[in-house]
């Protein structure tokens, strides 16, 4: 019985202690019913056989999975995993981008300040992309260890048995149609950038010479005092524009209410950056007078040129959103 008795020690090793002799009895004992009189080694491997492998039989006497997420939550916690890891993601770049921005120097190398923008945001979305997949996961295996349900039918998003009822809120979405979560990620990271730059302008945007083997930030190119005063419009749009993204991202797919709200923000940011553009104390005087020096044009060509190019710009690139909002809106299946 040197069998038998190994292989009700590697099953009872696997359970509580306080279960341990009541499942050995057990076990033995149906061991013994099933194995004939005058048994043979053979014998006792058939039957040894036909119990199963000692832990599957071990984690059914104590009731408990092993697998670290089953089939009941797993595809709640992917669809969570996947909603959740870019947000936090998108998040910690734009933390990192602002950051950057701010500290920014002006005699700092240009490269050295990309690669500094690049290296700490992919480290930082990575562990932060760790960290929430580490807590998601643990929260799964612990509903998955305190739940005492033997069925282990897929729960929806809702956490509730699935019924035919489910599918009328399921609409087939066309890919062109679709909001990418990557679309999402990389207009929040440039409104980060955009904020930035806007209200650290005189630090950032201008002329650049080489000094002493450096790149040296000598001249803004932008009038702050005039972005200070437009800054709480600015930030009110921003704002907007931020809780649209993230509308976006609930909804997955463009709609002909979704192409409306573009067509509004776009309107109200394009009027609102031709009135700043427009403004006649915009550009730095200074700035003007050395790229008009630069080029050989007067101080108002340089000016009008300059202003009526980004003026178009502008103009352009908001047909062009809201024209591609009101597309997308209307594919059909």
């Amino acid at each position: 019985m040197a069998l038998t008795d190994s292989y009700i020690h590697e099953v009872t090793r696997r359970i509580p202690e306080n279960m341990r002799k009541d499942i050995a009895l057990e076990l033995r004992s149906t061991i013994d019913d099933m194995l004939p009189d005058n048994f043979s080694e053979e014998d006792e491997k058939g039957v040894l056989n036909q119990l199963g492998n000692p832990v599957i039989l071990a984690n059914g006497y104590a009731d408990r999975p092993m697998h670290l997420i089953g089939p009941r939550y797993y595809d709640v916690y992917v669809t969570l995993l996947k909603m959740i890891v870019p947000i936090a993601a998108a998040i910690s770049l734009l933390s990192i981008v602002t950051k950057y921005i701010i500290s920014y120097k002006p005699n700092e190398a240009i490269l050295s300040f990309i690669l500094g923008i690049v290296g700490s945001g992919f480290v930082t979305m990575l562990e932060v992309g760790m960290t929430v997949f580490f807590w998601l996961t643990l929260i799964f295996a612990v509903a998955e260890r305190i739940n005492k349900d033997s069925d282990q039918q897929p729960l929806t998003f809702n956490l509730t048995k699935w019924t035919a009822d489910d599918l009328k809120h399921i609409v087939p979405i066309p890919k062109k149609k679709e909001i990418s979560k990557l679309s999402v990620f990389t207009n929040l990271m440039w409104i980060a950038i955009f904020t930035t730059l806007y209200f650290y302008a005189n630090q950032i945007v201008g002329i650049y010479m080489t000094i002493a083997d450096r790149l040296t930030f000598v001249m803004p190119a932008i009038n702050q005092e005039v972005l200070q005063f437009y800054g709480p419009f600015v930030i009110f749009v921003i704002v907007l524009a931020v809780i649209f993204e993230i509308y976006k991202l609930l909804k997955h797919q463009w709609t002909k209410r979704m192409a409306v709200m573009n067509l509004l923000l776009q309107t109200v940011s394009t009027v609102l950056s031709i009135v700043i553009i427009k403004n006649a104390n915009f550009l730095n005087p200074e700035f003007i007078t050395f790229i008009s020096e630069q080029f050989n044009l007067t101080n108002w060509q340089f000016n009008t040129w300059i202003i009526g190019g980004v003026v178009l710009t502008v103009i352009i690139s908001a047909i062009l959103g809201v024209y591609e909002g009101f597309k997308k809106a209307s594919i059909r299946l």
